[in-house]
Protein backbone atom coordinates (compact mmCIF):
# COMPACT_ATOMS: atom_id res chain seq x y z
CA UNK A 1 0.00 0.00 0.00
CA UNK A 2 1.44 3.52 -0.97
CA UNK A 3 2.70 5.74 2.08
CA UNK A 4 0.41 8.65 2.50
CA UNK A 5 1.60 12.37 3.23
CA UNK A 6 0.31 15.24 4.83
CA UNK A 7 1.59 18.84 4.41
CA UNK A 8 4.05 19.67 7.03
CA UNK A 9 2.52 22.98 8.99
CA UNK A 10 5.17 25.32 9.42
CA UNK A 11 3.05 27.79 11.38
CA UNK A 12 5.21 27.39 14.55
CA UNK A 13 8.74 27.37 12.57
CA UNK A 14 11.46 29.72 14.85
CA UNK A 15 13.15 32.15 12.86
CA UNK A 16 16.00 33.85 13.66
CA UNK A 17 16.74 37.45 12.63
CA UNK A 18 19.25 38.67 10.10
CA UNK A 19 21.48 40.90 12.59
CA UNK A 20 22.41 37.16 14.79
CA UNK A 21 22.82 35.05 11.76
CA UNK A 22 26.11 34.25 10.47
CA UNK A 23 26.90 35.12 6.76
CA UNK A 24 29.56 34.36 4.35
CA UNK A 25 28.96 37.19 2.24
CA UNK A 26 29.14 41.03 2.81
CA UNK A 27 29.12 43.90 0.49
CA UNK A 28 32.89 44.95 1.80
CA UNK A 29 33.92 41.55 -0.23
CA UNK A 30 32.05 42.83 -2.97
CA UNK A 31 33.70 43.26 -6.54
CA UNK A 32 34.33 47.38 -7.00
CA UNK A 33 33.98 48.73 -11.02
CA UNK A 34 37.22 50.52 -12.19
CA UNK A 35 37.37 53.46 -13.88
CA UNK A 36 38.54 53.58 -17.63
CA UNK A 37 42.60 52.54 -18.10
CA UNK A 38 42.91 51.06 -14.56
CA UNK A 39 46.41 49.10 -13.88
CA UNK A 40 46.23 45.97 -13.96
CA UNK A 41 47.12 45.59 -10.03
CA UNK A 42 44.05 47.78 -9.37
CA UNK A 43 41.90 45.13 -11.80
CA UNK A 44 43.22 41.96 -9.76
CA UNK A 45 42.51 44.32 -6.25
CA UNK A 46 38.96 44.96 -7.68
CA UNK A 47 38.05 41.55 -7.54
CA UNK A 48 35.17 39.98 -5.59
CA UNK A 49 36.65 38.39 -2.02
CA UNK A 50 35.40 34.66 -3.16
CA UNK A 51 36.00 32.03 -4.30
CA UNK A 52 38.21 32.18 -7.28
CA UNK A 53 38.74 35.78 -6.99
CA UNK A 54 40.76 34.80 -3.36
CA UNK A 55 42.46 31.89 -5.10
CA UNK A 56 43.15 34.00 -8.21
CA UNK A 57 44.75 36.58 -5.81
CA UNK A 58 46.60 33.73 -4.01
CA UNK A 59 48.39 32.34 -6.73
CA UNK A 60 49.64 35.89 -7.86
CA UNK A 61 51.00 36.58 -4.27
CA UNK A 62 52.48 32.90 -4.11
CA UNK A 63 54.09 33.91 -7.52
CA UNK A 64 55.15 37.07 -6.81
CA UNK A 65 56.70 36.01 -3.07
CA UNK A 66 58.64 33.10 -4.51
CA UNK A 67 60.06 35.50 -7.35
CA UNK A 68 61.17 38.01 -4.75
CA UNK A 69 62.88 35.76 -1.78
CA UNK A 70 64.87 33.95 -4.98
CA UNK A 71 62.68 30.77 -4.33
CA UNK A 72 62.21 28.32 -7.35
CA UNK A 73 58.77 28.52 -9.90
CA UNK A 74 58.81 25.59 -11.83
CA UNK A 75 56.12 25.96 -14.73
CA UNK A 76 54.93 22.58 -15.89
CA UNK A 77 52.88 22.73 -19.31
CA UNK A 78 50.61 20.69 -22.07
CA UNK A 79 51.02 20.96 -25.53
CA UNK A 80 47.88 23.34 -25.73
CA UNK A 81 49.75 26.06 -24.04
CA UNK A 82 51.40 26.74 -26.96
CA UNK A 83 48.63 25.95 -29.26
CA UNK A 84 47.01 28.96 -27.89
CA UNK A 85 49.63 30.94 -29.02
CA UNK A 86 50.19 31.70 -24.86
CA UNK A 87 54.19 30.91 -25.58
CA UNK A 88 54.92 34.62 -25.45
CA UNK A 89 53.72 35.03 -21.92
CA UNK A 90 55.45 31.81 -21.27
CA UNK A 91 59.01 33.28 -22.61
CA UNK A 92 58.53 36.42 -20.95
CA UNK A 93 58.26 35.34 -17.30
CA UNK A 94 61.62 33.36 -18.67
CA UNK A 95 62.99 36.46 -19.14
CA UNK A 96 61.71 38.29 -15.63
CA UNK A 97 63.54 35.69 -14.24
CA UNK A 98 60.25 34.40 -12.32
CA UNK A 99 60.41 30.78 -14.16
CA UNK A 100 63.08 28.74 -12.85
CA UNK A 101 62.31 25.89 -14.91
CA UNK A 102 59.75 24.56 -17.63
CA UNK A 103 58.39 21.28 -17.53
CA UNK A 104 56.47 20.32 -20.65
CA UNK A 105 55.32 16.84 -22.18
CA UNK A 106 56.57 15.66 -25.73
CA UNK A 107 53.75 17.04 -27.67
CA UNK A 108 54.75 20.59 -26.01
CA UNK A 109 58.20 20.30 -27.78
CA UNK A 110 56.81 18.76 -30.88
CA UNK A 111 54.49 22.02 -30.98
CA UNK A 112 57.22 24.50 -30.16
CA UNK A 113 59.94 23.41 -32.67
CA UNK A 114 56.93 23.50 -35.39
CA UNK A 115 56.33 27.06 -34.35
CA UNK A 116 60.14 27.74 -34.34
CA UNK A 117 60.45 26.43 -38.02
CA UNK A 118 57.65 27.43 -39.55
CA UNK A 119 55.24 29.67 -37.45
CA UNK A 120 53.12 27.13 -37.76
CA UNK A 121 51.93 24.22 -35.55
CA UNK A 122 48.82 21.67 -35.41
CA UNK A 123 47.28 19.33 -37.57
CA UNK A 124 43.51 18.81 -38.75
CA UNK A 125 43.76 14.98 -36.89
CA UNK A 126 40.14 13.88 -37.90
CA UNK A 127 40.71 15.22 -41.70
CA UNK A 128 44.37 13.34 -42.21
CA UNK A 129 43.85 10.24 -39.93
CA UNK A 130 42.02 8.96 -42.93
CA UNK A 131 44.90 8.41 -45.15
CA UNK A 132 47.30 8.02 -42.90
CA UNK A 133 49.29 11.28 -42.93
CA UNK A 134 48.67 12.87 -39.05
CA UNK A 135 52.06 12.93 -37.26
CA UNK A 136 54.21 12.36 -40.40
CA UNK A 137 56.08 15.36 -41.10
CA UNK A 138 59.59 14.82 -41.93
CA UNK A 139 60.77 18.26 -40.46
CA UNK A 140 59.75 17.80 -37.10
CA UNK A 141 60.99 14.43 -36.18
CA UNK A 142 63.90 14.09 -38.12
CA UNK A 143 65.53 17.77 -36.27
CA UNK A 144 64.28 15.85 -32.86
CA UNK A 145 66.28 13.06 -33.68
CA UNK A 146 69.49 14.50 -34.89
CA UNK A 147 69.25 17.00 -32.06
CA UNK A 148 69.11 13.76 -29.40
CA UNK A 149 71.43 12.19 -31.55
CA UNK A 150 74.49 14.97 -31.80
CA UNK A 151 73.44 16.88 -28.20
CA UNK A 152 74.10 15.73 -24.74
CA UNK A 153 72.41 16.01 -21.48
CA UNK A 154 68.24 16.06 -21.55
CA UNK A 155 66.18 16.29 -23.99
CA UNK A 156 65.33 20.17 -23.22
CA UNK A 157 68.42 20.91 -23.21
CA UNK A 158 69.45 19.30 -26.56
CA UNK A 159 66.15 20.89 -28.55
CA UNK A 160 67.19 24.23 -27.36
CA UNK A 161 70.62 24.01 -28.52
CA UNK A 162 69.97 22.78 -31.67
CA UNK A 163 67.13 25.66 -31.82
CA UNK A 164 70.11 28.16 -31.08
CA UNK A 165 72.34 26.41 -33.81
CA UNK A 166 69.59 26.21 -36.45
CA UNK A 167 68.65 29.74 -36.06
CA UNK A 168 65.12 29.19 -37.63
CA UNK A 169 62.93 32.19 -38.38
CA UNK A 170 60.94 32.07 -35.48
CA UNK A 171 62.97 31.40 -32.55
CA UNK A 172 61.59 34.69 -31.13
CA UNK A 173 58.46 32.54 -29.95
CA UNK A 174 59.98 29.03 -29.40
CA UNK A 175 60.42 28.51 -25.46
CA UNK A 176 62.85 25.86 -26.24
CA UNK A 177 65.17 28.01 -27.91
CA UNK A 178 64.73 31.39 -25.52
CA UNK A 179 65.73 28.85 -22.67
CA UNK A 180 68.62 28.13 -24.75
CA UNK A 181 69.21 32.02 -25.00
CA UNK A 182 68.60 32.60 -21.42
CA UNK A 183 70.49 29.39 -20.31
CA UNK A 184 67.07 28.47 -18.47
CA UNK A 185 66.87 24.54 -17.81
CA UNK A 186 63.60 23.41 -19.75
CA UNK A 187 62.24 19.31 -19.40
CA UNK A 188 60.86 17.51 -21.72
CA UNK A 189 58.95 14.39 -20.21
CA UNK A 190 57.51 11.93 -22.93
CA UNK A 191 55.80 8.75 -22.58
CA UNK A 192 56.76 6.63 -25.18
CA UNK A 193 54.37 5.73 -28.32
CA UNK A 194 52.31 9.28 -27.39
CA UNK A 195 54.07 11.24 -29.39
CA UNK A 196 54.26 12.18 -33.57
CA UNK A 197 57.61 12.32 -33.39
CA UNK A 198 58.09 8.86 -32.32
CA UNK A 199 56.31 7.47 -35.58
CA UNK A 200 59.13 8.99 -37.68
CA UNK A 201 61.73 6.22 -39.16
CA UNK A 202 64.46 8.19 -37.30
CA UNK A 203 62.89 8.35 -33.94
CA UNK A 204 65.46 6.17 -31.44
CA UNK A 205 64.09 5.07 -28.16
CA UNK A 206 67.43 4.31 -26.55
CA UNK A 207 68.06 8.00 -27.59
CA UNK A 208 64.28 9.62 -26.31
CA UNK A 209 64.44 7.44 -23.29
CA UNK A 210 67.75 8.54 -22.18
CA UNK A 211 67.29 12.04 -22.36
CA UNK A 212 63.81 12.32 -20.95
CA UNK A 213 65.00 10.60 -17.61
CA UNK A 214 67.92 12.76 -17.61
CA UNK A 215 65.07 15.51 -17.85
CA UNK A 216 62.96 13.87 -14.68
CA UNK A 217 66.25 13.55 -13.05
CA UNK A 218 66.82 16.89 -13.42
CA UNK A 219 63.36 18.37 -12.34
CA UNK A 220 63.48 16.19 -9.65
CA UNK A 221 66.12 18.31 -8.34
CA UNK A 222 64.33 21.31 -9.22
CA UNK A 223 61.88 19.89 -6.99
CA UNK A 224 64.14 19.07 -4.08
CA UNK A 225 64.33 22.97 -3.50
CA UNK A 226 60.88 23.81 -4.07
CA UNK A 227 60.42 24.93 -0.43
CA UNK A 228 58.77 27.99 -0.08
CA UNK A 229 58.68 28.29 -3.93
CA UNK A 230 55.45 27.37 -6.56
CA UNK A 231 55.08 24.69 -8.75
CA UNK A 232 52.52 25.20 -11.54
CA UNK A 233 50.58 22.48 -13.53
CA UNK A 234 48.68 24.75 -16.46
CA UNK A 235 46.94 22.36 -18.98
CA UNK A 236 48.44 18.93 -18.56
CA UNK A 237 46.02 16.23 -17.20
CA UNK A 238 48.01 13.69 -17.19
CA UNK A 239 51.72 13.57 -18.11
CA UNK A 240 53.14 16.07 -15.75
CA UNK A 241 50.90 15.43 -12.71
CA UNK A 242 52.12 11.51 -12.68
CA UNK A 243 56.04 13.35 -13.13
CA UNK A 244 55.85 16.08 -10.32
CA UNK A 245 54.41 12.79 -7.66
CA UNK A 246 57.44 10.71 -8.80
CA UNK A 247 59.89 14.02 -8.60
CA UNK A 248 58.42 14.67 -5.48
CA UNK A 249 58.88 11.50 -3.86
CA UNK A 250 62.04 11.32 -4.79
CA UNK A 251 63.47 14.27 -3.67
CA UNK A 252 61.67 13.54 0.01
CA UNK A 253 63.10 9.69 -0.05
CA UNK A 254 66.69 11.07 -0.62
CA UNK A 255 66.54 13.10 2.57
CA UNK A 256 65.37 16.74 1.11
CA UNK A 257 62.38 18.20 3.42
CA UNK A 258 60.59 20.04 0.92
CA UNK A 259 57.52 21.31 3.01
CA UNK A 260 55.21 24.68 2.84
CA UNK A 261 55.12 25.15 -1.29
CA UNK A 262 52.44 26.47 -3.10
CA UNK A 263 50.37 24.23 -6.32
CA UNK A 264 48.47 26.01 -8.66
CA UNK A 265 46.57 24.16 -11.18
CA UNK A 266 45.05 25.50 -14.14
CA UNK A 267 42.85 24.30 -16.55
CA UNK A 268 39.78 24.32 -18.55
CA UNK A 269 38.73 21.86 -16.07
CA UNK A 270 39.60 20.38 -12.92
CA UNK A 271 40.78 16.25 -13.34
CA UNK A 272 41.28 13.94 -11.40
CA UNK A 273 45.50 13.88 -11.47
CA UNK A 274 46.26 17.30 -11.39
CA UNK A 275 44.02 17.81 -8.61
CA UNK A 276 45.37 14.90 -6.41
CA UNK A 277 49.47 14.75 -7.72
CA UNK A 278 49.58 18.38 -7.52
CA UNK A 279 47.03 20.05 -5.97
CA UNK A 280 45.79 18.03 -2.40
CA UNK A 281 48.72 14.78 -1.76
CA UNK A 282 52.09 17.15 -2.27
CA UNK A 283 50.64 19.86 0.12
CA UNK A 284 48.90 17.37 2.96
CA UNK A 285 51.87 17.78 5.10
CA UNK A 286 52.56 21.36 4.55
CA UNK A 287 51.70 24.16 1.87
CA UNK A 288 48.68 25.26 -0.63
CA UNK A 289 47.02 23.84 -4.08
CA UNK A 290 45.23 26.44 -5.47
CA UNK A 291 42.78 25.27 -8.62
CA UNK A 292 42.33 28.35 -11.57
CA UNK A 293 39.82 26.96 -13.97
CA UNK A 294 39.16 28.60 -16.85
CA UNK A 295 40.32 28.94 -20.98
CA UNK A 296 43.99 29.18 -21.24
CA UNK A 297 43.65 32.17 -23.34
CA UNK A 298 42.20 34.05 -20.71
CA UNK A 299 43.36 32.51 -17.78
CA UNK A 300 47.28 32.62 -18.65
CA UNK A 301 47.68 36.16 -19.43
CA UNK A 302 45.67 37.00 -16.44
CA UNK A 303 48.15 35.53 -13.97
CA UNK A 304 51.17 36.61 -15.91
CA UNK A 305 50.15 39.90 -16.28
CA UNK A 306 49.14 39.95 -12.73
CA UNK A 307 52.65 38.94 -11.59
CA UNK A 308 54.52 41.01 -13.78
CA UNK A 309 52.68 44.36 -12.98
CA UNK A 310 53.27 43.24 -9.12
CA UNK A 311 57.02 42.66 -9.49
CA UNK A 312 57.79 45.44 -11.39
CA UNK A 313 56.01 47.92 -8.98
Amino acid sequence: MPHQFEPLPLDHLLTTPLARRSHKVAVPDFARVLPKGASMAAFVDALPKQLAGLEFRAAVDAVASAHKNDRPVIWSMGAHIIKCGLSPWVVELMRADVISLVAMNGAGAIHDIEVALVGETSEDVSTLLGDGTFGAAEETGAFMAEALENGEGGMGGRLGKALLASRPPHLEHSILGQAAVLGLPVTVHVALGTDTAHMHPKADGARIGEASLYDFRLLAGAVAQLSGGVYLSVGSAVILPEVFLKALTAARNLGHDVRDFTTVNMDMIQHYRPVENVLRRPTRTGGRGIALTGHHEIMVPLLCHAVMELITK
